[in-house]
């Protein structure tokens, strides 16, 4: 997506060489008006197919999910939490999810009455770079009996095996921009 990878080159802020910062668009602060058009992508891509909601996790990919949304009918978002809050139900899905950029692991969960069996789930995260979280929700949806249909990533590292790790649970990967490398401060795209 061109004008994603625009917005990446020209506001993004690299850190060493496996960092990539976007939280003036992204996860921080958000461009509504890019959100809007990667959820009018997301939605090209995943043309045909049935999605009954869709689910993310705290907090970044909750902005791009609520976007996406509105181009599948308005179809419920849910969002995987990485804590327990004492008005959650005490019946939950739970996945133990490692944080790259927190470098730290989280019991995320989910509950049982926001995924259900026969479910088609569209799994949506703003990056994907081992597969951690990805994985997680994945976990998180099969434990429902439901099928993940997709994860769809705003930006992935293409240098980090998270793709592969997904694509070996059998499950289909959309990245919106894949980076290639980063290198001497320039982020280079696949």
């Amino acid at each position: 997506m061109e004008l994603l990878k625009k917005k990446i080159r020209e506001e993004g802020k690299i850190i060493g060489d496996s960092i990539l910062k976007v939280d003036g668009f992204i996860n921080h602060q958000m461009d509504v008006r890019l959100f809007n058009e990667m959820g009018k992508e997301f939605k090209e891509r995943f043309k045909g197919e049935r999605i009954d909601k869709i689910l993310t996790i705290e907090a970044s990919g909750i902005g791009i999910a609520t976007i996406i949304a509105q181009y599948f009918d308005y179809v419920p978002v849910v969002f995987a939490k990485k804590s327990l809050a004492s008005n959650l139900d005490n019946e939950l899905y739970h996945s133990n999810v490692h944080s790259f950029t927190k470098n730290k692991d989280y019991d995320v969960v989910v509950s049982k009455r926001f995924i259900n069996k026969g479910e088609r789930i569209l799994i949506i995260d703003d990056f994907l770079a081992n597969g951690c979280a990805a994985c997680g929700l994945i976990d998180i949806v099969k434990q429902g009996e439901a099928e993940p249909v997709a994860v769809g990533i705003i930006i992935e590292k293409g240098f980090q095996p998270g793709r592969k790790v997904i694509e070996g649970l059998g499950v289909k990967v959309e990245s919106l921009a894949i980076i290639d490398k980063i290198e001497n401060g320039q982020v280079l795209f696949k």
